[in-house]
């Protein structure tokens, strides 16, 4: 029978893993400019399996009785990080494919870091909660180290600004019906980092400032690897030239 959920528990540490563990392994393995069509079914499973997966977790919430306003409308960034990663599996392009980036790590992982389900695992709830999370990160990280997509320095603006199209609709739904979708009209009464945060609504501010923050940091690495790439480029232009 399953235990209630233990926050940094063995279950959700292992959940928090896999997503960064398995992807690198399997584009590895497949090989996508080597394989193109094992790709395409591995990139069309994996949207297959995040559609069928959102199926069930909205078939879980209605079996429970826990259907709401407030989750019964895909009003998360979770949900439209999940849209633009379903699309950008079944069809590769780079606009979504960075909507999907930044929003899967700076917004999806916390929703992974925090949880809102009740029981540990196997409990269906937590099955289908790190399926659903888990299932973001890891499709881009798949798409990331095997199809080689990657973020610009202009991605940045574009993932800015759909990230305030987005808290513009949700934030607009939540002033006209109640709900609390992107947490924009209160704290959830689960533990998140909001809890450190101060009270509503000065604590939108600081949400913007940590998405502005993540939406840099999360393109670091492909900064700092430009750079290197362009200093090793001189580099050997300048041993090449007699």
């Amino acid at each position: 029978m399953p235990h209630p959920f233990a926050l940094f528990g063995t279950s959700h540490i292992i959940a928090l893993i896999l997503p960064f563990v398995l992807p690198p392994l399997a584009a590895r393995a497949v090989q996508p400019e080597r394989r193109p069509e094992l790709d395409r079914w591995i990139r069309w499973i994996l949207g297959a399996a995040m559609t069928a997966n959102w199926v069930g977790w909205m078939l879980l919430l209605h079996g429970k009785g826990w259907l709401g306003v407030d989750n019964e409308f895909p009003l998360n960034l979770c949900d439209w990080a999940t849209v633009a990663t379903v699309i950008t599996l079944f069809w590769p392009n780079q606009r979504t494919y960075e909507l999907a980036y930044f929003w899967a790590l700076a917004g999806t992982l916390q929703g992974m870091m925090t949880p809102d389900v009740q029981l540990d695992y196997p409990d269906i709830q937590f099955v289908l909660f790190f399926i659903f999370h888990g299932g973001i990160i890891g499709s881009v990280l798949y798409l990331t180290f095997g199809l080689k997509l990657r973020p610009y320095p202009a991605s940045i603006p574009r993932a800015i600004g759909w990230t305030l199209v987005y808290a513009f609709v949700a934030g607009m739904f939540d002033w006209a019906s109640g709900a609390n979708y992107g947490m924009l009209r209160m704290k959830p009464p689960f533990p998140t980092i909001l809890d450190i945060m101060p009270d509503w609504p000065w604590y939108i501010g600081v949400l913007v400032a940590m998405g502005v923050a993540s939406t840099l940091i999360y393109y670091a690495p492909f900064f700092v690897l430009d750079r290197l790439r362009g200093r090793n480029e001189a580099a050997r232009s300048a041993v090449a030239t007699p």
